[in-house]
């Protein structure tokens, strides 16, 4: 095949693997092997297919070992809607990028959720700058590209315009842990703006998690902080957008071949899933399901 189709015919998938047709379609059957039947014939994903044989590699195999049907890492309000509602039978234990990529390591999660902005490069979840470079058979699929900015009280009542007036020494900032995705961003914000960060009024506890920022605020323990558009609506807060972010999930190749993200992925293809992102505001789903990385 001198032509490289992004879809392959049961033929053409046959003659790539070295297998005969029969043996494709048994493995269809059992579902074994990555197809689609959109346009009422069998259609193979050429990507998917290279991927499902690094998966099968013997080195690999011989590895193998149950992991934990959870997903670690960063909190995001569409990610965990969409866990919820696809039937997954992921859990979620999301307490900041940083921790997630230390249990992807670990073994403790089959997935990770990540933004890490490499405030040298400016380029994010670059495995060699987030420690996972050493891990042979990393993947990273595209989630989506998210909003960030600042969270404020519905009616904003310290009239907070941007970043410079949280120099103002009355504004209670609430902040994630230093770990977190969010930290690093606005670490690298302050920075852009010229703001000595350790001239700001800290909140006195780090917010875990989305949510936990975006109630800190709602409940009046901080005027303001960095968070996604999403967690704003979910509070009634109001937003200034600052940064458009992409949203990663990081995983063992053979993870992405196990039936639970599958069906997760699956699920991000019917029109609730748009409709919801659409709902809960800062999202670009355009090029969910793309993988950014393949060690």
């Amino acid at each position: 095949m001198t032509e490289r189709h992004t879809y392959l015919t049961t033929a053409e998938v046959a003659d790539y693997l070295r297998l005969k047709e029969r043996k494709v379609y048994d493995l269809v059957s059992q579902g074994l092997i990555p197809c689609s039947r959109a346009t009422g014939k069998l259609l193979f994903p050429r990507q998917q297919i290279d991927l499902w044989v690094l998966s099968h590699l013997d080195g690999e195999q011989a590895q193998r070992s149950s992991v934990p049907l959870v997903v670690a890492g960063s909190q995001d309000p569409l990610l965990e809607w969409a866990i919820r509602e696809s039937g997954s039978d992921l859990a979620m234990l999301c307490q900041g990028s940083g921790d997630g990529v230390r249990r992807l390591l670990d073994g403790k999660a089959m997935l990770a959720g990540i933004h890490l902005l490499d405030p040298d490069t400016q380029r994010y979840n670059e495995p060699s700058a987030i420690g996972l470079s050493g891990m042979r058979d990393l993947l990273m699929v595209h989630w989506a590209k998210r909003r960030q900015g600042l969270l404020l009280p519905g009616n904003n009542p310290l009239n907070i315009m941007g970043l410079s007036d949280l120099q103002r020494p009355h504004i209670r900032v609430a902040h994630r842990q230093p770990d977190a995705g969010a930290a690093r961003l606005l670490s690298c914000l302050l920075q852009q703006a010229g703001i000595d960060s350790s001239a700001l009024n800290w909140a006195p506890h780090a917010s875990l998690s989305e949510d936990d920022l975006a109630l800190s605020i709602s409940q009046g323990e901080a005027d303001v902080g960095l968070g996604v558009e999403a967690a704003a609506h979910r509070q009634q807060l109001a937003f200034i957008p600052l940064h458009n972010e992409p949203f990663d999930l990081v995983m063992q190749r053979r993870s992405y071949f196990e039936s639970p993200f599958q069906r997760l992925l699956a699920f991000t293809h019917n029109a609730r899933f748009a409709e919801r992102a659409t709902q809960l505001g800062g999202y670009d789903i355009s090029e969910l399901g793309k993988i950014s990385y393949n060690a």
